[in-house]
């Protein structure tokens, strides 16, 4: 639910970093989109809080769930407002999961998987089966040529492999699966990669409901990963722009790097630049043998359809799956932080100052409260940080924070940032912002602000809830990290319960010296 507030801060980052950017794949979590919005019997807007129990109740009647034999979960929310469904494909596999030495696997896939199967995507499957091993071949001599400094043998392969992959070219159909999409009216057609989950969307006239169930089947039935030796350079080049020339992606690297020590959040999902560039189209299949497992997979479809007729496609589509052993899991515990840690990096940008906290998961009782100290601390003009610091103090162009950083199915980080103003140094705005901290710690939160808060949590859960995709990636999100898509509707109620003693007492246990995490982002002096 911070997804525009993390979106917000790789924007106003890179754009104070002269750095254009356009999305930071390996925090895709940041990006919420859905296209087509629906009044789902009218949602309530913030004056009408009144309404707010019974227009859940009725979005709940309208859920219905079921699983296939091979473990595959489907979620269905019935709603015939308009003729169109929105499709989430979700994957309980990120960035967190991807084998040491090979960082950045997960969102590797996740391009490949637009690439087609055996029939989408080629002009002759079999001949060009045969020149993607060669390619596999050649790339893994070129290794070990470049290893022994054979530089004679080491051109002869380089020669061989370029031309190997231009007669690969000749049989791929560009972007067959989107023109598949778009011809039949299908819309959004995307993914997203982050530290927790892979997930895939868009949306389809109600109409089309059994060519999505075969177009998606297809593809993760039987996928092929062409064009694979193309894709790792885009994928390079992604990260130069977006980490290693861009002021706010060294910063989160080497500020996750410093923030934990074990688990492996500390890695940035797009990968190392090493690890990208020694991934092979092997190591691309076993990660998703393993982690694209029916067992593995949550459907969550929104809109204009029957369950029933939902769940007979299923089984003819999905069914064909084969299901397999529980995936692995993460099991490295980031041990608690017992000092203050620090980073600076220095970059041509406006100074920034960062400051983080380790907090509990999504699935722990006090999460809640850590969404009400977020919304306190950076809910827009109103907030504590605008106020004090950008208009009061006026240290600072611009101030938030937010839960869940870089995801929260482990526990993670409460993130607070903020740009300093012309004329104030970094140590200034520090000292500013901690005090907006420390507060939180010794002043109970008035009742009026408190509620104010509740209001704006509930109202932009609200506004996610009432559209299709919006709905169908909550869900899906829900059921994957806490156990039940139900959980959101649990949460809202526990937003009800918080209490000014609430937000004391979990502020006194995380905001010490001992959990704190500081960055700087300054240009070299």
């Amino acid at each position: 639910m911070k997804s525009s507030k993390l979106n917000k801060l790789f924007v106003k980052l890179n754009r104070f970093g002269r750095i254009k950017l356009r999305w930071v794949t390996w925090v895709a979590i940041a990006i919420l989109c859905w296209n087509f919005s629906l009044s789902v019997s009218a949602a309530p807007n913030n004056r009408q809080d009144s309404s707010i129990e019974p227009y859940l109740t009725r979005v709940m009647e309208q859920i219905t769930e079921f699983t296939l034999d091979n473990g595959l979960k489907f979620i269905v929310l019935e709603n015939h407002d308009a003729p169109v469904v929105s499709f989430v494909t979700y994957a309980n596999v990120g960035g967190v999961d991807e084998p040491d030495g090979q960082t950045g696997v997960a969102h590797f896939l996740e391009h490949l998987a637009f690439k087609g199967t055996k029939q989408i995507g080629t002009t002759n499957y079999l001949a060009e089966a045969k020149a993607l091993d060669k390619l596999d071949r050649l790339f893994a001599q070129i290794k070990q040529a470049q290893q022994s400094g054979d530089r004679a043998k080491l051109a002869q392969l380089t020669n061989e492999f370029v031309a190997t992959q231009s007669a690969a070219s000749k049989y791929v159909e560009q972007n067959k699966y989107g023109e598949i999409v778009d011809t039949a009216g299908g819309v959004g057609l995307n993914a997203a990669t982050s530290a927790d989950y892979t997930s895939y969307f868009y949306s389809f006239p109600a109409n089309k409901l059994e060519l999505w169930m075969s177009l998606e089947s297809e593809r993760f039935l039987e996928p092929v990963f062409r064009e694979f030796y193309k894709e790792k350079q885009v994928i390079l080049e992604e990260r130069r722009l977006r980490t290693d020339n861009s002021p706010i992606g060294k910063m989160i690297e080497n500020f996750l790097d410093t923030a934990y020590t074990t688990h492996p959040y500390k890695r940035p999902v797009i990968g190392y630049s090493e690890d990208i560039n020694n991934l092979t189209r092997d190591n691309v299949e076993q990660f998703f043998r393993a982690y694209y497992a029916p067992n593995n997979l949550t459907i969550a479809i929104a809109g204009d359809v029957e369950p029933q007729e939902i769940r007979e496609l299923a089984k003819i589509y999905f069914g064909r799956f084969q299901a397999q052993p529980e995936p692995a899991t993460v099991t490295k515990v980031e041990p608690p932080q017992l000092e203050t840690r620090e980073v600076t990096v220095n970059f041509p940008s406006q100074p920034w100052y960062l400051e983080g906290y380790h907090i509990p998961s999504l699935s722990h009782p006090d999460y809640p409260i850590y969404e009400v100290i977020s919304e306190l601390l950076s809910s827009g003009r109103t907030s504590r940080l605008y106020q004090s610091l950008v208009e009061e103090k006026q240290v600072a162009l611009s101030a938030q924070g937010f839960s869940g950083f870089p995801g929260n199915k482990y526990p993670n980080l409460m993130l607070v940032y903020a740009l300093t103003s012309p004329g104030t140094s970094v140590e200034q705005l520090a000292t500013a912002l901690r005090a907006e901290i420390e507060r939180l710690k010794t002043e109970p939160v008035k009742s009026e602000e408190l509620e104010r808060v509740k209001t704006q949590l509930k109202a932009g859960l609200l506004r996610t809830l009432d559209s299709n995709m919006g709905m169908a990636r909550i869900l899906a999100e829900y059921e994957a990290k806490t156990g039940s898509w139900s959980n959101i509707f649990e949460e809202l109620a526990r937003l009800e319960t918080i209490t000014s003693e609430d937000i004391q007492r979990v502020a006194q246990q995380t905001f010490t010296s001992e959990n704190r995490t500081i960055g700087r982002l300054v240009p070299p002096s």
